[in-house]
C-alpha cells in the first residue's frame, strides 16, 4: 500500500501569486534573477538563492545553500509563510487550455521510495542529487513538490469532488496563462477517506521529480543514522508530493536537436535512414501516431516511420519512440552515444512548439531536428512496473507544479 500523510503545511496566507514560482529546474539562474527582480516575496529567493548573490556565483557553492536558509527564515519571520497548527491534506488544481487536473498534496515516504512502492523510471545524476540534498539539509524542509501519479480510483475522485465544491484558499492566473487553485482539506471525514482510499493503492509512480525524490531519500538515510532513536515515523522520512490520477495527466512531446550529421552529406544521411525507416518528404511537422517521427533539415519536414523489425514491441523500453530514435538514428548514424552528456544534442519540450525546432535549425545552430510523438502514461507505468529505465528526456509534463504554495517542513524535535 502507498502511505500518504497529512502534514502541517508551511504556506502563504496572502500574496500567493507573488510568492509562487516555477520549479527550480526549468529556469536558469539568469531567468530566475530577471523573474524575481523587484519582488522580494518570490519563492525563487529560496529555491534559486544564487539570485541574491553576485552574478557568476557558483550555484553549488556553500554560500548559496546558506542564503537559501537565510531567505527561508526571513519568509517565516516576515509572515510570508505561516505553518498550519494541525496536519492537513491539501488539493492543488491546475487549469491549462481548458483542461484541469486535481492533485492531492501530501507527505509520502522515503522508505517506500527505497522499497519501490514509489516507482521511478529515470536515472538520476549524482551532481543534481547532491544539489537538492544540500538544499533540503540547509532548510530542514522539502520545498519543490514531487509529481506523482496513481491509477484512477473512484473513492478518491468522490472525495476530491466534495473538496472542490468549497471555496479555495487561493486561485490565480500565472503569467504563463495557467490557473493555479489551492484548497486546504480540514474535514476529518475527508481526511479519513483519503487515507483509507490510498491503502488500496499498491504503488505510486514518479511522473516528474526524480532528483527531488532521490535527494529526500539521501537526506533521510543520513539523518536516520544520525538520529536512530527517532524511528521510521520521524518527519525527515517523508517528503512533499502532489499526487494526480493517471487519466488527468498531460504528457507532451520531448523533441531533439543535433548539431551536425556526423560527417555525412544530406543525401548519405537520408539513404542511411532508409535501413530502419520509411522516409517521406511530407511537410508534416508533428507525428500523428506512435513509431512515427518528424524530421526537419534543409528547410524541409520529413516523416520517418519505423519499420517493424527496428524495435521489439514486447519490450516496454525497446518499443518507446525515444528508444527507437536513439537506437536507430542518434547512436549509429549521428554518434550520440550518451544523450545525457553529449554536447552535440539538445532537447526542447513540446510546450515551445515545432517553430522552436525550425528556428534553431534555420539559424544554423543545429543541423537536424526530430519531433516526437508523446510518450503515454501507460508506457511510463509499464516501464516502471518492469523496474526498467526510460532513455533520458522521454517525457515532458505540463503544466508544471508551482513551488511555494506549500512547504513540507521537518519537525525540529526530531533533531534532539
Amino acid at each position: 500500500m502507498a502511505t500518504v500523510k497529512p502534514f502541517k503545511g508551511l504556506r502563504p496566507t496572502k500574496d500567493f501569486e507573488r510568492i509562487a514560482c516555477p520549479p527550480y529546474d526549468v529556469i536558469s539562474s539568469q531567468e530566475a534573477r530577471e523573474m524575481a527582480q523587484g519582488n522580494p516575496e518570490s519563492f525563487l529567493h529560496i529555491d534559486k538563492p544564487e539570485i541574491d548573490l553576485p552574478e557568476g556565483t557558483d550555484p553549488y557553492s556553500p554560500a548559496v545553500y546558506a542564503k537559501a536558509r537565510e531567505n527561508f527564515l526571513r519568509f517565516q519571520q516576515e509572515g510570508l509563510l505561516t505553518q498550519d497548527a494541525t496536519p492537513h491534506y491539501y488539493l492543488y488544481a491546475q487549469t491549462m487550455a481548458g483542461r484541469t487536473q486535481y492533485g492531492l498534496v501530501a507527505a509520502v515516504s522515503t522508505l517506500e521510495y527505497d522499497k519501490g512502492i514509489i516507482r521511478k523510471h529515470e536515472l538520476t545524476r549524482k551532481d543534481k542529487e547532491l544539489d537538492r540534498s544540500k538544499h533540503v539539509q540547509a532548510l530542514h524542509a522539502t520545498t519543490g513538490p514531487v509529481f506523482l501519479t496513481y491509477p484512477d480510483d473512484p473513492d478518491i475522485d468522490r472525495t476530491v469532488a466534495g473538496v472542490i465544491s468549497d471555496f479555495p484558499v487561493c486561485s490565480f492566473m500565472a503569467d504563463d496563462g495557467i490557473r493555479h487553485t489551492f484548497w486546504v482539506i480540514s474535514d476529518p471525514d475527508d481526511m479519513a477517506k483519503i487515507e483509507e482510499a490510498f491503502k488500496k493503492i499498491p504503488v505510486l509512480y514518479i511522473a516528474d521529480g526524480h532528483h527531488r525524490s532521490a535527494a529526500a531519500g539521501n537526506v533521510a538515510a543520513m539523518l536516520r543514522k544520525k538520529y536512530p532513536a527517532q524511528g521510521e515515523e520521524a518527519s525527515f522520512n517523508y517528503f512533499l508530493a502532489v499526487i494526480f490520477p493517471a487519466s488527468q495527466l498531460f504528457i507532451m512531446d520531448y523533441n531533439r536537436l543535433v548539431k551536425d550529421l556526423n560527417g555525412r552529406t544530406p543525401e548519405e544521411f537520408i539513404q542511411a535512414l532508409k535501413k530502419d525507416f520509411y522516409v517521406q518528404a511530407t511537410g508534416l511537422a508533428k507525428p500523428t501516431r506512435r513509431h512515427s517521427f518528424g524530421m526537419y533539415f534543409g528547410g524541409q519536414w520529413y516523416t520517418l516511420t519505423a519499420k517493424k523489425e527496428s524495435f521489439n514491441e514486447e519490450d516496454p523500453v525497446s518499443r518507446l519512440d525515444v528508444s527507437i530514435l536513439q537506437r536507430n538514428v542518434l547512436q549509429p548514424l549521428l554518434n550520440i552515444g550518451d544523450p545525457r552528456t553529449d554536447k552535440r544534442i539538445d532537447f526542447v519540450g513540446g510546450i515551445r512548439g515545432v517553430a522552436e525546432l525550425e528556428r534553431r535549425v534555420n539559424n544554423g545552430e543545429f543541423k537536424v531536428a526530430f519531433s516526437m510523438y508523446p510518450t503515454s502514461i501507460e508506457e511510463l507505468i509499464k516501464v516502471a512496473d518492469a523496474q526498467l529505465i526510460m532513455p533520458p528526456k522521454s517525457t515532458w509534463f505540463e503544466p508544471k507544479l508551482r513551488s511555494g504554495l506549500v512547504v513540507y517542513k521537518y519537525n525540529e524535535k526530531d533533531f534532539q
